[in-house]
């Protein structure tokens, strides 16, 4: 049976090449970091500048994240074996969620193997069939998959699109409950939702707010707590998911930080909550460490800033296309998909590890290459990867 499967995955593979759109592993050698190794036979050696890091704080490779993980493994252990509710809660879960409830401005916190299994838990959770979800059309796929897996009915409405988010708030008046459901900061373009008129719409047309701030908590915002706190909302939104995988030290887990009755119904009823492990004590332990050094990186978001505004504007004046705004996330556009993953590997023979994104990740046509920038580059490594992008370019133009 599997001859068969097997010849048509394979000419399924034959396709992905031939489009321009695989995505090929690079191996690193080294931590993560503003700099790091790609191994060879991967990619060429020595060390390269890494600007497609979630690592927005650098606090990936931070002495003191690292040295609590280490700390944590002589008084916690390696894994728990268990899921929460069997055996496999420590004081060092709850003392997280605490933490995390604190940070956020919610009443309680649910720890999860990642972001992706936190949103896939939530709505089958909250939501049944006389209920409706409204989701923002670039919603991050763990939300779309989330959605998916419940029986409530389903609409959408365009990119931060407030007149079409009002017409299926209106359209849905004989729902039950109604949850409005967006990204906090979408992943592909660096566009920030519109929170504050979100929330206006909803207490018009009594509905929930969540939102997933991945790709915002820990810098934006005047004390680093994501889009809520930089819209003065955070006491209207209801659900906040994230990871703990990209700002908050970038190593794994997820959380849904929500009004008390949400978080105590998910413990009862997310499947995702009730038959995964437990997060590993070493990483909530390194986290709680994490949200300690948050308190006091003012200065590493300042830096964080000044290098998005210096790669921005450099770009801007080198004739470059980069999607407006202000966020770290600074996506080049280059359209044709083989012409992104060309420019990065022209751009990592000259230093700079990027990735081009593709269809399906970005709508056809619209590639480009996502650069985030770091707290831990410098100012001149910024310039050194706008001079890289620029030489690419010219390469690429004589073929």
């Amino acid at each position: 049976m599997y001859a068969s499967v097997r010849d048509e995955l394979a000419a399924t593979l034959d396709e992905i090449r031939d489009a321009g759109l695989h995505k090929p592993e690079r191996v690193i050698s080294t931590p993560q970091s503003a700099s790091v190794a790609v191994a060879t036979g991967s990619g060429p050696g020595g060390d390269v500048l890494n600007f497609c890091a979630n690592n927005y704080l650098g606090l990936a490779d931070h002495p003191e994240v690292v040295a609590a993980a280490k700390d944590a493994l002589d008084r916690w252990g390696y894994g728990m074996a268990s899921v929460r509710f069997i055996c496999g809660t420590q004081e060092i879960h709850k003392e997280l969620e605490r933490r995390l409830s604190a940070f956020l401005g919610q009443e309680d916190t649910v720890l999860y193997s990642s972001c992706f299994d936190a949103n896939g838990g939530v709505f089958e959770t909250l939501l049944g069939p006389e209920d409706v979800v409204i989701s923002d059309a670039l919603n991050h796929a763990s939300i779309i998959d989330g959605i998916r897996l419940s029986k409530a009915r389903r609409l959408r409405y365009a990119n931060r699109d407030l007149a079409e988010l009002e017409a299926r708030l209106q359209e849905s008046g004989d729902a039950g409950r109604r949850l409005i459901v967006t990204d906090g900061v979408f992943s592909m373009d660096g566009y920030v939702a519109p929170l504050d008129a979100i929330c206006d719409l909803a207490d018009r047309y009594d509905a929930l707010v969540m939102v997933d701030d991945s790709h915002a908590v820990g810098f934006v915002g005047p004390g680093g707590r994501g889009t809520p706190e930089l819209h003065g909302v955070m006491d209207r939104v209801d659900i906040v998911t994230g990871t703990l995988g990209k700002a908050l030290g970038g190593a794994s887990g997820g959380y849904v930080a929500a009004r008390a009755e949400i978080a105590a119904l998910l413990r009862q009823r997310s499947r995702p909550y009730l038959f995964s492990n437990s997060l590993a004590p070493v990483i909530a332990a390194a986290s709680v460490k994490v949200l300690d050094l948050l308190e006091r990186a003012g200065g590493l978001r300042d830096r964080l800033n000044a290098n998005t505004a210096l790669f921005r504007t450099e770009m801007t004046a080198a004739g470059f296309e980069i999607l407006p705004g202000d966020h770290p996330i600074a996506p080049v556009m280059i359209g044709d998909a083989a012409e992104a993953g060309r420019m990065a590997e022209l751009l990592l023979e000259r230093g700079v590890y990027v990735i081009g994104f593709s269809y399906p990740v970005v709508p056809m046509d619209r590639a480009r290459i996502r650069v985030q920038l770091s707290a831990a580059h410098s100012a001149e490594d910024v310039k050194r990867a706008v001079a890289a992008f620029v030489d690419a370019r010219e390469a690429m133009r004589r073929g």
